[in-house]
């Protein structure tokens, strides 16, 4: 089967309250797409900074009412995009139904994101191990949904030394936690050479597009 067509979702538990919803994403693929583009215009893809001044590997911006960003006062929730103090652009219909949608199947009901992280990964970039805790309500879950090439996701444990497991992420899955799991450390190796990949996608080309809802205020 071509890597990129259509498969039937399916649900697999990878930890406590944490579930895989493989190809989960792939009936609103067309709208996302569309619904990035615009997105994308508004609020273009930048590197953060961290608060001791190094680039993060992945560009970033945000959809919704609020929009994650690092610098070097740290790592915060802002309405503003500081591009444009402009207000992010707003969180597509698409971008929401998919994520309600997911946290459903995951069996989080209720779940209204108010901010979507959009991080766009070339090959050698990744993302450390880390927490998603500077949100306000962590009985709401994290909704991380992968397009494009595929990448490496890891999953830890509730302390950064703790063992990892590899998840290997194919375009249109989508990863659910929350619960026990809500504060465990994840992250994403380091992409691969499409000369190792052997697979580019029609649209992201060598790239990988990850969005992540959260409800943070």
């Amino acid at each position: 089967m071509d890597l990129f067509s259509t498969i039937l979702p399916n649900k697999q538990e990878i930890s406590k309250d944490a579930y895989l919803l493989k190809g989960f994403a792939l009936v609103y693929e067309p709208a996302l797409f569309a619904d990035l583009a615009v997105i994308l215009k508004q609020a273009p893809l930048r590197q953060m900074m961290t608060k001791m001044g190094f680039s993060l590997s992945a560009s970033m911006t945000n959809c919704g009412a609020l929009g994650w960003v690092s610098d070097r006062s740290g790592y915060r929730y802002d309405a503003l995009d500081s591009l444009t103090n402009q207000p992010w652009p707003a969180m597509p219909v698409s971008f929401k139904q998919l994520a309600e949608s997911a946290a459903i199947a995951a069996g989080f009901k209720n779940f209204q994101p108010d901010v979507c992280l959009i991080n766009q990964y070339k090959v050698g970039a990744g993302m450390g191990l880390h927490q998603d805790k500077n949100e306000l309500d962590f009985s709401q879950p994290i909704i991380s949904v992968s397009l494009g090439i595929p990448a490496v996701f890891l999953f830890g444990g509730l302390q950064r030394n703790d063992k990892t497991m590899k998840l290997q992420l194919y375009h249109g899955d989508v990863v659910v936690w929350g619960g026990e799991s809500r504060l465990k450390f994840h992250g994403i190796m380091p992409l691969k050479a499409p000369v190792t990949l052997k697979v580019v996608h029609p649209v992201l080309d060598t790239a990988r597009i990850n969005l992540t809802f959260r409800k943070a205020g």
